[in-house]
């Protein structure tokens, strides 16, 4: 039995981020950064992509403009980069528990408010592919109809005024550290959803930092909870990933005690870039030997300082001396 948590703050409305929180922007930038970078002879390298994130489209201009040295002025490379963005806002997909998230708190009759830093046209159009967003937001601010983006907090104060709801009763879901900054300037509590990788203590500022929506608990800021969660465990959609069993580092038996089976990443990075990190129990099928129990991790280790997602199954101990797993997760 699990022990409930104490209530942080009671709430009466929600702002949500778009970009990085409900939807993954990160990878459909940093594709269109590279074939227009190539133009130039430069190379996108994704050394910036922290530096960007949160930013409002001039400012992301100018960051690239600056640190590539491109022989373009910023209003220029916003012409260029724009029809490009357009062409791939179709192919944007929701974070994980983004979905899930909206329906819960639109069904429950929570004022919902959607406050980015983009421009309107740029909103409009991502979430035109997202299935009953739209209507589910009262309010639609964007960072071309205030005087002053994210850190400011007039985004936020002016969806708080939309609502008719005062600032104090507001929470602030963001992954930017300027959104962070601006939700607590704004007087409003704050919930991190880090986007960027190992960067966690950064966000200081948050009242709550949570690795994924799917980690949000409602309850602790005086709204509906969730009803799906079994026994502490969030039950997912079945997804499958298999591949040959790699030769690790030893880490497993030599820190946890427990023999480990990570596999390959080759081929699967898009897939895990739409699976929050985390533990996930599910079966591990190998062709000789049949379906194991098995508890696989997915993440980012910062005790090891991974510099890519990585996958690591704690099966039983007979799992080791074969080559190949299919894992089946929820």
């Amino acid at each position: 039995m699990s022990i409930a948590k104490p209530l942080k703050k009671a709430v009466a409305a929600v702002i949500l981020d778009l970009d990085g929180t409900l939807i993954n922007t990160d990878g459909i930038l940093g594709d269109v950064l590279k074939a227009l970078l190539l133009k130039y002879g430069k190379q996108w390298d994704g050394r910036e992509a922290q530096n960007i994130v949160g930013k409002t489209p001039l400012e992301e201009a100018a960051i690239v403009v600056g640190d590539y040295e491109l022989p373009c002025s910023i209003d220029e490379f916003v012409t260029q980069i724009t029809p490009l963005l357009y062409d791939q806002f179709c192919n944007i997909k929701a974070l994980p528990g983004a979905n899930r998230l909206i329906k819960h708190l639109s069904g429950h009759n929570v004022p919902l408010a959607l406050a980015s830093n983009s421009p309107r046209a740029y909103i409009e159009s991502k979430i035109s592919y997202q299935q009953g967003w739209k209507e589910s937001f009262s309010v639609i601010i964007a960072g071309d109809e205030v005087r002053a983006g994210k850190p400011s907090p007039e985004i936020f104060l002016e969806a708080a005024k939309r609502l008719h709801i005062e600032p104090s009763s507001c929470l602030v879901i963001e992954d930017s550290l300027p959104g962070v900054t601006g939700g607590k300037a704004a007087g409003m509590e704050v919930v991190a959803v880090p986007s960027i990788p190992k960067q966690t203590h950064l966000y200081i500022a948050a009242d709550e930092v949570i690795s994924s929506l799917l980690d949000l608990q409602p309850e602790l800021w005086g709204l509906p909870p969730f009803d799906d969660w079994i026994d502490g465990t969030l039950p997912l959609e079945i997804w499958h990933i298999g591949g040959p069993v790699v030769k690790g580092f030893g880490r497993g038996s030599k820190v946890l005690g427990i023999p480990t089976a990570n596999l390959s990443t080759k081929g699967y990075s898009a897939l895990l870039s739409e699976h929050p990190s985390g533990v996930y129990f599910g079966w591990a099928g190998l062709s000789t030997r049949g379906v194991y129990k098995m508890v696989m991790n997915i993440g980012w280790n910062p005790y090891f300082n991974n510099t890519e997602k990585s996958i690591v199954s704690l099966t039983l101990k007979q799992l080791m001396i074969y080559s190949y797993l299919n894992i089946f997760s929820k």
